[in-house]
């Protein structure tokens, strides 16, 4: 997932929720083209996390941490921070919201934006889940990713997204990587280490 799905997403929260009023809001940088079709997964796609990877705590000044891999290019932005490597990627945005979302909020409130704002999106699921940090919400979907700048290729991409809220702050841990890799273990090992500070 790139940094403006996860602002793009941002700024449908802070438009329909009850926000803070010091947030402010975000809009999608450019519009998407409406019709683009699914590509079809690579055969062998890149992107596994090893099963030997290491991972490190990451800390955000913003109040939460957690395990990312070892040796990801990081990007401080604001608002969060992306880890990416090869086509690989995470993304971690935090918002001031007063209410906690849900799965049946989710699917009214971030749908929509998340299908407007990414390349032929289908969506997997959206589930509550439980986990260590507390309730909290998935949306596990595809799309297609932004053409490379130089070859112009794309390809299409799965992405675990989860939405993480405490006190007034929403947390939405993005993960991505090319369709059919396996990363299951590692994205659920990463969203069960996100902890509050």
């Amino acid at each position: 997932m790139n940094f403006r799905l996860a602002k793009s997403v941002l700024a449908l929260a802070v438009a329909t929720m009850v926000v803070a009023s010091t947030a402010p809001a975000i809009a999608a940088e450019k519009p998407l083209p409406a019709a683009e079709q699914p590509l079809k997964p690579e055969r062998n796609p890149p992107g596994d996390i090893p099963d030997n990877q290491v991972f490190i705590k990451f800390t955000s000044a913003l109040g939460f941490s957690i395990s990312v891999p070892e040796g990801w290019a990081r990007a401080d932005r604001s608002g969060g921070a992306v880890f990416a490597d090869k086509y690989g990627r995470i993304t971690i945005v935090e918002v001031a919201v007063q209410s906690a979302p849900n799965a049946r909020t989710a699917r009214s409130l971030f749908l929509p934006e998340l299908e407007r704002s990414a390349r032929a999106v289908q969506i997997a699921k959206v589930k509550d889940v439980k986990l260590p940090a507390g309730p909290a919400v998935i949306i596990s979907y595809g799309s297609n990713s932004d053409p490379n700048p130089v070859t112009n290729k794309a390809i299409r991409l799965e992405s675990d997204r989860y939405y993480f809220w405490r006190s007034g702050k929403l947390v939405i841990l993005d993960m991505s990587a090319p369709a059919g890799a396996d990363n299951v273990d590692q994205w659920l090992m990463m969203a069960k280490s996100f902890n509050w500070q």
